[in-house]
């Protein structure tokens, strides 16, 4: 990433233990949310990773510790296919975490993948500005994973969407999955007041690496986008996921 890069790394030596750390991050940033402005506004993220943290979430004792009713949820990106798909985002989310909690359904906010994708990402972005208002569209936690090609988010090598300069939500085809997906902007994604990205499992060793510690290179590792305009950046890893970076004590 570029010399000026500044992050909070924490390693852990499971994946369960990233996913406790990270139940515990969520209820933290979503106290002090709440205490500043009477919200919580959280994005998700999909794939496996987060999974574990639903779950938790889900369960006592950390179900307890969330104020669900002044919590509004977002999702930073998703595949257009049927709410209904496994691949879905906003279904495994809902199947994990928000069918087992007492969340209201007005503050849950999935992309509306029942429309074109054009369609979707305009009226998406209709959504995140509506809720915002006057405020300039900034989510208290934004959680995001890593792919082994550097995409985060729905942010891919190879795709126009990684040179967008506008705050917003885009349709962008992945040509190597065969689909399209909506995505918000890095500018978006970097409004955010924190952001954390959970990695972990051996396979994403070498792509942790170079995100890390390689040249700047979005065209090529899409993640070292993210960098927080006036916000902070985590990274939760596990053991294996660090095995080839040099941690500093």
């Amino acid at each position: 990433m570029t010399a000026d890069s500044t992050y909070h790394l924490k390693v852990f030596q499971t994946a369960d233990e990233l996913c406790k750390a990270a139940a515990e991050f969520f209820i933290d940033i979503s106290r002090k949310s709440i205490a500043a402005r009477g919200r919580f506004v959280v994005s998700l993220s999909g794939g496996t990773t987060p999974q574990g943290l639903y779950s938790l979430l889900s369960e006592s004792p950390f179900r307890e510790q969330v104020e669900w009713e002044k919590t509004v949820v977002f999702w930073g990106d998703e595949r257009c296919v049927s709410l209904n798909d496994t691949q879905n985002n906003a279904h495994q989310a809902k199947i994990t975490l928000l069918d087992k909690i007492d969340i209201p359904k007005a503050n849950i906010y999935a992309i509306p993948v029942n429309l074109s994708p054009e369609e979707a990402a305009i009226n998406y972005e209709k959504e995140v500005n509506c809720f915002f208002g006057k405020e300039t569209p900034r989510f208290d936690l934004m959680l995001l994973g890593l792919g082994e090609n550097g995409h985060t988010a729905s942010l891919f090598p190879g795709t126009n969407v990684i040179y967008e300069q506008t705050v917003g939500i885009r349709a962008v085809y992945v040509e190597e999955e065969k689909m399209f997906r909506i995505t918000m902007t890095a500018p978006l994604i970097n409004q955010s007041g924190a952001i954390l990205f959970l990695v972990n499992g051996e396979n994403k060793a070498v792509i942790l690496k170079e995100v890390l510690t390689a040249a700047y290179r979005p065209d090529k590792i899409p993640a070292h986008l993210i960098q927080p305009v006036n916000g902070e950046l985590y990274w939760f890893v596990d053991r294996a996921s660090a095995s080839l970076i040099t941690i500093k004590n």
